[in-house]
């Protein structure tokens, strides 16, 4: 089964409900699966439950029959994310023009080139699209 990836902040700003609208239109293009993910950063007081994500999602795009709601805890959201997208075995992750230049400076910290899709691409064999808002 295909399966498309979308990371998303809670409460969802506005960039995060457009980025949920393309991993829509990816997963009904591609008969795909979606997960919507958010992560619980440890150093943050506010944890966000998968009750808490599902409903905020229902209330800006509906109810989305073939959808799972994770919440995953981490330091780093990049880091998680690549993790769950890693271990789910994803086709598909929509991301943020915001985010991706999130992951560009995190990358630029680890390897001198910021090209991120090249390097998801790579350590995730998957397709990476980004939406813009």
């Amino acid at each position: 089964m295909t399966l498309v990836v979308v990371p998303v902040r809670y409460p969802l700003s506005a960039h995060s409900r457009a980025t949920l609208r393309r991993a829509i239109e990816v997963a009904d293009e591609h008969d795909a699966d979606l997960t919507v993910l958010h992560v619980n950063l440890y150093q943050d007081d506010r944890h966000v439950t998968r009750t808490e994500l599902k409903a905020a999602v229902e209330r800006a795009v509906g109810h989305l029959e073939r959808a799972r709601y994770v919440v995953r805890s981490g330091f780093l959201v990049e880091e998680t994310i690549l993790d769950e997208v890693a271990n789910e075995g994803a086709d598909y992750v929509v991301i943020g023009r915001k985010q991706s230049s999130r992951w560009r400076r995190m990358i630029r910290r680890l390897l001198d080139d910021p090209d991120v899709e090249g390097f998801l691409r790579t350590e995730l064999d998957c397709e990476i699209i980004t939406a813009s808002p």
